[in-house]
């Protein structure tokens, strides 16, 4: 290939190139580019139980009756009370389905019973799914007070036979009992929203 040669081939190549960069940028399409930040607030979580965010404090059935003829703060038959579950749901901006659970249940006195909301249960446990509520993100009133009432009869039965039956089982029951506890596990879980 002659020098002459060399030149043009090299000439025709640089010329394909410059129109194909004209060419390009007449034919292009308007292309535009806006950049923003994408945000979203959290609603906020508040969720406490008699107050506390933790733990709840204990609840001793002696504390909760208000009678002179408890003993050394014991309960026995013939006496009664109740207590507050306060569930608190102020401050958060969610619903909140909560859950009550009773735990570690041991030496209930037999004919120790509870009632909640006119219905009498024989053991604590039975509460659990009454107990259990919710508290919705738009409720104006954001705060649930759950009385729990219990009570020891004197006297359990209809008849002298069953008095006397259940008078024998109150006095085992108190010579082998010292304490009757069990754990209160309160759960407060976000309501799914729906779409």
């Amino acid at each position: 290939m002659t020098k002459k040669k060399k030149v043009l081939t090299i000439l025709a190549i640089l010329a394909v190139i410059l129109l194909a960069f004209i060419g390009g940028q007449a034919y292009a399409k308007y292309v535009s580019e806006v950049r923003g930040k994408g945000t979203a607030e959290v609603a906020t979580w508040d969720f406490k139980v008699n107050g506390q965010s933790e733990h709840v404090e204990a609840i001793n059935l002696a504390s909760t009756y208000d009678n002179e003829t408890l003993v050394n703060n014991k309960i026995a038959p013939g006496t009664s009370g109740s207590f507050n579950i306060v569930v608190d749901a102020t401050g958060s901006e969610v619903g909140i389905n909560y859950n009550i659970a009773f735990t570690e249940e041991e030496n209930k006195p037999q004919n120790l019973k509870f009632e909640y909301n006119g219905k009498e249960y024989n053991s604590i446990k039975d509460l659990e799914d009454d107990l259990s509520g919710t508290i919705n993100a738009n409720d104006e009133e954001k705060t649930k007070t759950l009385n729990v009432k219990w009570k020891w009869d004197y006297e359990t039965g209809s008849g002298p036979e069953e008095i006397l039956s259940n008078d024998l089982i109150d006095t085992q029951d108190a010579k082998r009992i010292q304490n009757y506890t069990f754990d209160v596990v309160v759960t407060g879980t976000q309501v799914e929203p729906q779409v």
